[in-house]
């Protein structure tokens, strides 16, 4: 059986610390939020995967070296990972060094069910102050909004808005660009106006506050397709509302 395509997930937190209990608390939170589910596999140079003893050790092993190294699920036919790295300062967005987290899941019915959940526990896990969860086809239009390209000067397909490097936006808090699930930390909603009850009626009838104060926005009702006109338009009027996110 072949496994749909993936949810694409990455929240940006504060730079890992010694003795850093962040990354244990990620993976725990991604296992209570998709009940059943078990991130105790790594995967060795051939592709495989190696159960890892003492995970929680190991761990905290890891994130003194700055990293969440990738783990799985250890189900080739249905494959979820999740890994951190560190983000220099010079490629981060206030010129300070930034934790990364980045999850891929199956999208299909109980991960769309409970993908909410998943984005809350692995950023507030990670104490971040924003990320986002879309499902990978539209993650690839988006990630063609950052400019400049290696190839020359931005061109983002379907009319959708050029956004800096993340390395010239200002302050951390300023989300790089917007997906079908966004977190939103408390500064983070702040430093962006959100919510402005005025202008965000349609947002925040999709919309909860988190446990630290945070807001979970979703977009559309159904994850993200560009390839509907209602869902692009969706996009455009959330990057029109916000215009801090991608430091335009």
């Amino acid at each position: 059986m072949t496994a749909p395509p993936p949810l694409i997930l990455n929240v940006f937190a504060p730079a890992l610390v010694r003795n850093d209990s962040r990354t244990l608390a990620v993976v725990r939170g991604v296992e209570l939020a998709l009940p059943g589910l078990r991130l105790e596999w790594e995967i060795d140079k051939e592709g495989r995967p190696i159960e890892v003893p003492q995970r929680e050790a190991w761990l905290a092993e890891t994130a003194t070296r700055g990293k969440l190294p990738l783990l799985c699920n250890g189900d080739e036919s249905y494959p979820v990972t999740i890994s951190g790295m560190q983000r220099f300062a010079s490629a981060s967005a206030g010129g300070q060094p930034q934790f990364q987290v980045h999850a891929k899941l199956p999208l299909d019915t109980a991960v769309i069910a409970a993908a909410a959940d998943v984005l809350v526990a692995v950023a507030e896990g990670a104490r971040a102050y924003w990320g986002q969860a879309t499902p990978d086809e539209a993650a690839g239009d988006i990630a063609y909004q950052t400019a400049p390209t290696r190839e020359g000067p931005p061109s983002p397909p379907r009319g959708l808005p050029a956004l800096k490097l993340f390395e010239h936006i200002r302050s951390p808090e300023i989300p790089y660009y917007l997906g079908w699930l966004n977190y939103w930390s408390e500064a983070s909603a702040r430093a962006i106006g959100f919510p402005d009850p005025a202008r965000d009626t349609g947002l925040l009838s999709r919309a909860r506050r988190t446990a630290t104060g945070g807001w979970i926005v979703q977009l559309t009702e159904t994850p993200l397709n560009l390839d509907d006109p209602a869902h692009l338009e969706a996009l455009k009027q959330a990057y029109e509302r916000f215009p801090e996110i991608g430091g335009r």
